[in-house]
């Protein structure tokens, strides 16, 4: 196989975001090896559905809610019916769907895990205008994956992601609600994957500090407690006699050494 052969199909995870996931969709299209735009509608009650669609994204609609980790895991059982018997499976290239234009920007993650240097690429987002957060939710994520595995990522809750198809069936089942990204991180790391950051210039909404962004982002710290503190008690880490000791910036990370 040759890297011309890969595919690549972008899963978008989506609710009441009719206003941004048209232009979210239409650039995730233009990334090199993307060929398939699954949208999750996951439980909207605007016109979501029909901006996807009307974009050129194959769209699955959950009736209700059913939260983020549930949406991924549909989307990429979507895409495992589309592969191809005799065909590599498509790299999963996960996005947010209100990054609107700069969902391009995403492209540079593919290449690591295109070329074998990385089983999953994180992005690394610019600071974001307007974000008002104190850095709370990832502060505790940051100390739980350091905890658990060594590693020290400097956005360990980014959203934007692209794995293969054996890391993401090895990080299931995807912890529950915002704490989807901390526990596959540890999970990957813990079970021998290959992880690295990679500094793409994203653009995403920001939470502010009205009630809305203070109530999102309390959400956002309980998700990461509860993946956090599930793995603690199932001891779910790598030993610290076989733990790589140190990490670089924006390098492939194996926490056994690899």
């Amino acid at each position: 196989m040759t890297t011309s052969d890969q595919r690549v199909a972008v899963i978008i995870p989506a609710k009441d975001e009719e206003d941004r996931i048209g232009a979210t969709v239409r650039a995730a299209r233009a990334i090199p090896h993307v060929d398939l735009v699954v949208v999750v509608d996951d439980g909207s009650s605007d016109g979501t559905q029909k901006a996807a669609r009307t974009a050129g994204a194959t769209v699955i609609r959950h009736s209700v809610n059913r939260g983020k980790a549930s949406a991924m895991e549909t989307g990429a059982s979507v895409v495992a019916m589309r592969d191809e018997e005799g065909r590599p499976a498509r790299l999963l290239l996960f996005l947010d769907a209100d990054l609107g234009e700069s969902a391009v920007e995403a492209a540079p993650l593919v290449e690591p895990v295109l070329a074998g240097a990385a089983d999953c690429t994180i992005a690394a987002l610019p600071p974001q205008e307007g974000a008002a957060g104190l850095g709370f939710v990832t502060g505790l994520a940051f100390k739980a994956i350091r905890r658990a595995t060594g590693w020290r990522p400097r956005q360990p809750i980014s959203g934007q992601r692209c794995l293969t198809r054996k890391a993401f069936d090895a990080a299931r089942p995807l912890a529950a609600g915002w704490g989807v990204e901390t526990g596959m991180t540890i999970d990957l790391l813990v079970a021998g994957f290959t992880l690295q950051e990679v500094v793409c210039e994203i653009k995403h909404r920001t939470s502010g500090n009205n009630w809305a962004g203070q109530r999102h982002r309390a959400d956002q710290y309980r998700g990461v407690f509860m993946a956090v503190n599930g793995r603690r008690f199932r001891r779910v880490r790598v030993p610290k006699a076989k733990r790589r000791q140190t990490s670089v910036d924006f390098e492939p990370y194996n926490a056994f050494g690899g």
